[in-house]
């Protein structure tokens, strides 16, 4: 397999209304199968080595960044950008806009963890625009999972949860801790801002810690913007619940019908336990469940051999 270059063949910003301006960058070969990697968080940003999973010779690789983090404009960081113009529903429209731009018929579907909640919503929205999907770390962002990761795992991280619970208002604590947390991200202190996207990032890197063959840390280690852009907005998001009815991935997932995938799932993952990912493949028939034992959400070398396997599946043949 050739290599991809390390600064994209194409990119831009894209205008998607509201003042908002898309990055999206593309690799490969024009005339290749397209293949969008969407990134997970909300608000991470995009991979800067998903796009190696893919033949250069043989895909058109999109990647891009969803609205406010990574090079997007406005950014989250900055405390005046708007963020009711940051939603499911637009991130799902600026999708479909970037389709639309690079005159894409139908691609492929590639990315984990929160990017699996929104594909799965693209999908059903717009099946017959849709190739085959592969998700790693799968997730429907239902109150349950976020109760489960912001609560729940007091019982395996009780320390570490004591300490994400004290970073807000004592009034807060035996809330909806998500909320309180939005909250503060919004306050006019930028210090008070500053503490609480630590505190969320701290808890974040305590969910993957015992990760060993993963990688632990990674929230942390963003720079101070990157932080402030991705804690605004998965706050944001969680808040609400991705603004999407209790169940409703499940409940559509008819509409996947006919399309391919392939979902990758470590059974250590303890921010995301697998049981969602089971939920999802028995709802949908055209999807194969790869459980990785040795794997949690971060990944493990077993499940980048899982990754290779399934994107292999929908690589198109040399002529």
């Amino acid at each position: 397999m050739g290599e991809l270059p390390l600064n994209p063949d194409d990119s831009g910003l894209l205008d998607v209304g509201d003042g908002n301006r898309m990055y999206w960058e593309a690799r490969g070969n024009p005339s290749g199968r397209p293949v969008l990697i969407v990134h997970g968080g909300p608000g991470a940003g995009r991979s800067r080595s998903a796009h190696k999973q893919f033949d250069p010779d043989l895909f058109r690789v999109v990647s891009f960044d969803q609205r406010g983090c990574g090079d997007s404009v406005p950014s989250a960081a900055d405390p005046t950008t708007d963020m009711s113009h940051n939603t499911t529903e637009h991130l799902l429209t600026d999708m479909e806009a970037l389709r639309r731009h690079l005159g894409v018929d139908r691609w492929l579907l590639y990315g984990g963890s929160w990017a699996s909640t929104l594909i799965v919503a693209y999908a059903q929205r717009h099946p017959d625009r849709v190739l085959g999907i592969v998700l790693i770390g799968v997730t429907m962002t239902r109150p349950q999972e976020i109760d489960w990761l912001y609560r729940g795992l007091r019982l395996v991280r009780p320390v570490e949860w004591e300490r994400f619970r004290a970073g807000v208002s004592e009034a807060h604590r035996d809330g909806n801790l998500v909320e309180a947390y939005r909250q503060l991200m919004e306050y006019p202190d930028a210090a008070v801002r500053q503490r609480a996207a630590a505190d969320w990032c701290a808890w974040e890197d305590a969910a993957i810690g015992h990760e060993s063959f993963g990688k632990p840390g990674q929230y942390t280690a963003k720079t101070d913007a990157d932080r402030m852009a991705f804690v605004r907005i998965c706050t944001h998001f969680f808040a609400h619940t991705a603004w999407l009815d209790d169940g409703q991935l499940l409940r559509d997932a008819h509409r996947l019908d006919g399309i391919p995938g392939v979902l990758i799932h470590g059974r250590l993952d303890l921010s995301a336990p697998v049981r969602t990912a089971w939920e999802l493949a028995q709802a949908w028939p055209d999807a194969e469940l790869r459980i990785i034992e040795d794997s949690g959400h971060t990944g493990s070398p077993a499940m980048a051999a899982a990754i290779t396997e399934a994107v292999a599946r929908f690589t198109p043949s040399r002529e």
